[in-house]
């Protein structure tokens, strides 16, 4: 593409219609944005619409596509074609930084990420001027440049705080620190001088306090790995500044705003996490600054409001305070009981209120709720900061801590008993106290794993939560009743099965509540509870013991995703998929029902697909329909594909991306349930799953090849007969799989497949090429991976074709190429081979090399005959080799580029392991054993002799005790 005029113009009227809401429209724009971008120029003239459209709009659409395209392709993937040309890349470095610092504050942070993207990958090795280029513009005064440069740096730094511990890393931290810390802490001086300059211009505050944020952020960025000399050096500097502003109160940057944090309490949020990191890690070097930053703190605490906007100041400040408080070194700072006394009254009680914010947000939005009080999500709450800092407090004073908060709970259900009506929140806040005090250590799967001995939860349980639960109006209260089912499901580990079986039916009934939150706690409650394990691995809850409510839990389940505001409630899916794992064949008389609301859901889904998670339980669920319904009846497949095919042609055509891999493996599942020959529909299909575009995407790889494995299993004769000229298109397929590390293993499934399972005359043309394809990839790049399914597949071909046909397609290709394979590739490397059916394919495999291939006898080949038994019998007794050579980059499947659809696994479309020698060998020791008996009587004297001049005696023992168990001996 020429950087012209031209194609600046197309270019602009494509990203215009982009922004247009209707699909007819805004499809075939990004379609052809996607199908030029692999072409040079293409993001230079990105980057030119971006600096000189007349249109803002069109700016921020053109950076937020710039920055997108940077996300899906700038990353080199080793075997994939380089996205990107080497001359856009080093003009796309050159001139980004200059064009984000001068670009306006909305298109600024699109090209600040683009940056940070770019830099995960090129920076220090790549891009080297990087850090120098950005530290210069500190000198330009002009704060609209200095924060983009900070922004820039945060986005690129913030990765420390995750990252493991490496070389690589401490180099790079290293090189930042040398190029960055002196100017950030200039910078930072700097700042803190100008804001005393300008203290009554609060245009200019803004700007200097966004800076200080930034420069804070990265701090802690900076400090998270280690404690760096630098900043251990200018530590006063830091934390006397640090204290200085969280005392602060300039009235000019009071917001009065009662959601939004203004920039001070912004600022006093990241400055307690920094105390905080310290306190954590650095408690020695920390120690001095450590009581003035508790008292600073501790008066914020008490001085702030209980507006929204101080929610992350408040939660951090407590975040702190819960952090020292378990530290063996600060211990004596809350041994006095009347210190605990007053944080328990003025911090703790507090912040566990149930303010009207929080029931705004239950009631209207609903999903924001959830998320934080459900999921625990990065935001954090004052309660859960709360309920931190009891556990806290609670490591060392737990019997104090606990006679204080029982007189508070008693008092607050006292308050509430007295009038529910209007004291409802007392309760609500008695629940979470008790809540948090009796949480000692919790999982995902389990609940609360470790419960405080100090509170009776089975008591608590009946006298306080079974009547919410029970109580006959389910929309009565709502937030008591989600706390009642939280209750269940928190401390599901700690009550008794009688309790849970009690609270069963009552959650049956809140699945038809109102209030979202409440069927959602309800749905998430049930699906935790038949997660649960009891004796012998099994689950808790049985089915029989869910017969009576079975028909009111799916029908309340379905009824629920009708509810307003829980079209799309993945919890709720969650749990219809959990309740057919759990009843099994008792789902079977209402499937033909719940198949059309399912495949009705995942029409209307298909058009926009916005819930991953909601998505994924969806197409669980299906293959547990088909799963359960067709082991009952093999017959119904054909019901199952009439109400899906229609839906998949449809997903298939409009090319949903999201939700053709899933497709793939559905029809995988059904297709392999058929015992007949193939039918006739998924004939039609087979042309379509060979188009190379369906390929590109990395997603579809591993759905795509096992839907082809199935095509072989069930109608490899048909292929043969009725699509020969495709087989050249399957190879294809495969040739580009091996080319792959990444795929190369999904290529030798599809191989494997089409060696055993296709006719053998219909690729008799093509053999001697398949070998060829193999042995250049091994030539070029051997890995572990590689070779171990190299070695499966030639044993496949062994088993399937006689050994006899091996030695000559490899001695067809290269003259003595047979031997070679066998004592460079099979004999040193077949102790690698993982796994109980490719182990018995490659016993089998050289069973037969040695006993059926007279080229092993009497040839230059005879000298491998008894390293290759002893490398077979190293097979059978030997441990499995696992190492990988230092300098193999193991290439990580899920390591895909950018944004594409990864492949997401179906756990109940799970595909049977298959055995392709199955019966037919039981105990390859025991074909050893009978081959060579077979071997020896056919040429006496020759194999005891190779045994007993060169096989080691360990080998020769554990052979002597095979030929026992198969009671046969060798003449």
């Amino acid at each position: 593409m020429e950087l012209n005029d031209g194609n600046l113009q197309t270019l602009t009227e494509y990203l215009q219609k982009t922004l247009i809401p209707d699909p007819a429209v805004r499809r075939p724009a990004e379609k052809f944005l996607e199908s030029v971008e692999g072409n040079q120029n293409y993001p230079i003239l990105l980057l030119t619409v971006l600096e000189k459209s007349q249109d803002e709009v069109i700016r921020v659409c053109a950076a937020v596509t710039f920055k997108n395209y940077i996300k899906r392709n700038w990353r080199i993937v080793e075997d994939e074609p380089n996205k990107i040309s080497d001359p856009d890349r080093t003009a796309i470095k050159a001139n980004i930084v200059n064009l984000m610092l001068t670009s306006p504050e909305q298109i600024q942070k699109q090209l600040s990420d683009a940056i940070s993207i770019i830099g995960r990958e090129d920076f220090p090795q790549k891009w080297p001027d990087l850090l120098t280029e950005m530290v210069t513009r500190f000198q330009s005064g002009d704060f609209h440049i200095i924060n983009g440069v900070l922004r820039t740096a945060h986005s690129l730094f913030k990765r420390y705080r995750h990252e493991f511990k490496s070389n690589e890393l401490w180099s790079e931290i290293k090189l930042v620190l040398d190029t960055f810390a002196q100017p950030l802490t200039e910078l930072f001086k700097a700042t803190i001088d100008l804001c005393q300059t300008h203290a009554t211009d609060v245009n200019a505050l803004k700007v200097l306090f966004s800076s200080l944020t930034l420069i804070s952020k990265l701090f802690y960025s900076l400090n998270f790995q280690d404690l760096p000399e630098f900043f251990e050096d200018n530590m006063e500097t830091w934390m006397t500044n640090f204290h200085n502003l969280l005392t602060l109160d300039n009235k000019l940057l009071q917001t009065d705003d009662e959601e939004e944090a203004g920039l001070l309490e912004l600022l006093k949020s990241q400055i307690c996490d920094n105390a905080a990191l310290y306190a954590q890690k650095y408690d020695e070097e920390f120690q001095p600054y450590l009581p003035r930053f508790v008292t600073a703190i501790w008066n914020l605490l008490v001085t702030t409001g209980q507006e929204v906007k101080y929610d992350l100041l408040v939660s951090n400040a407590i975040q702190f305070l819960a952090s020292v408080c378990e530290r063996p070194h600060y211990k004596h700072l809350f041994e006095d009981q009347n210190v605990l006394t007053s944080i328990c009254e003025k911090v703790i009680v507090p912040n566990m209120e149930f303010r009207s914010a929080d029931e705004e947000a239950f009631e209207g939005n609903a999903e924001e709720y959830i998320i934080r009080d459900l999921e625990g999500s990065d935001i954090d709450t004052r309660r859960r900061a709360a309920c931190d800092l009891v556990r806290g407090l609670c490591k060392f004073f737990e019997g104090p801590v606990t006679g204080i908060f029982s007189g508070y709970v008693n008092s607050m259900l006292t308050e509430y008993a007295k009038n529910p009506g209007v004291n409802w929140k007392h309760k609500d806040a008695a629940i979470y106290l008790v809540t948090s005090l009796a949480s000692k250590a919790q999982t995902q799967k389990h609940g609360i794993t470790q419960a405080n001995e100090l509170v009776n939860l089975c008591e608590f349980f009946v006298n306080h939560i079974l009547v919410d639960l029970k109580s006959p109006n389910v929309n009565e209260f709502p937030v008591l009743k989600a706390d009642a089912i939280k209750y269940v499901m928190t401390f599901r580990s700690q009550l008794p099965k009688e309790q849970l079986l009690e609270a069963v039916p009552l959650l049956v009934a809140h699945l038809q509540t109102e209030s979202i939150v409440q069927h959602t706690y309800a749905a998430h409650s049930l699906e935790r509870l038949f997660t649960m394990r009891g004796a012998n691995n099994a689950t808790l809850i049985t089915p029989a013991e869910m017969a009576p409510f079975t028909e009111q839990l799916l029908n309340n389940l379905f009824k629920a995703l009708a509810i307003p505001g829980s079209s799309e409630n993945e919890y709720i899916m969650k749990a219809i998929m959990r309740s057919f794992s759990l009843l099994q064949d008792a789902i079977v008389p209402y499937i033909p029902t719940l198949i059309g609301q399912l495949t009705h859901k995942l029409l209307l889904v298909s058009k926009n697909p916005s819930k991953p998670h909601f998505n994924h339980y969806l197409f669980e669920s299906l293959c547990l329909s088909i799963r359960i319904t067709c082991k009952a009846n093999q017959d119904t497949v054909g019901s199952f594909e009439e109400a899906l095919f229609p839906v998949f042609t449809e997903i298939l055509q409009n090319d949903v991306q999201e939700f053709v891999p899933y497709v793939f493996q559905v029809m995988s599942l059904l297709l392999e349930i058929h015992t007949s020959s193939i039918p006739s529909s998924y004939m039609a299909l087979f042309p379509h799953l060979l188009q190379p575009v369906l390929w590109e995407r990395t997603g579809n790889i591993p759905p795509l090849v096992r839907l082809l494995q199935a095509y072989l299993e069930k109608g490899a004769t048909t292929i043969a007969s009725t699509a020969a000229d495709k087989i050249p298109g399957l190879l294809g397929v495969f040739q580009k799989l091996i080319a792959s590390k990444a795929n190369d293993h999904q290529g030798f499934y599809l191989l494997n497949s089409i060696v055993e399972q296709m006719p053998p005359d219909s690729i008799t043309q093509y053999r001697k090429q398949i070998f060829i394809l193999l042995f250049q990839r091994l030539q070029s790049s051997k890995t572990t991976k590689f070779v171990k399914s190299f070695l499966v597949f030639i044993n496949l071909y062994c088993v399937k074709y006689g050994a006899i046909a091996l030695q000559e397609i490899f001695d067809g290709i290269q003259p003595k190429m047979f031997g070679m394979v066998v004592e460079k590739i099979i004999i040193p490397e077949v102790q690698k081979v993982s796994g109980q059916v490719e182990k018995k394919i490659c016993a089998v495999g050289i069973t037969k090399i040695l006993t059926e291939c007279p080229a092993m006898m009497d040839t230059e080949y005879t000298k491998l005959w008894t390293p290759l038994l002893q490398a077979l019998i190293g097979l059978f007794e030997l441990p499995e080799d696992d190492s990988i050579p230092d300098d193999e980059h193991f290439i990580d499947i899920e390591d895909t580029p950018g944004y594409q659809t990864a492949f997401s696994q179906l756990a109940f479309a799970g595909k049977k392991e298959h055995d392709p020698i199955g019966d037919a060998v039981n105990n390859p020791k025991i074909l050893l054993a009978q081959s060579l008996h077979k071997l020896s009587t056919a040429c006496p004297g020759r194999v005891p002799s190779m045994l007993s001049t060169s096989l080691p005696a360990e080998a020769l023992q554990f052979l002597q005790g095979y030929l026992q168990a198969a009671t046969v001996q060798l003449v």
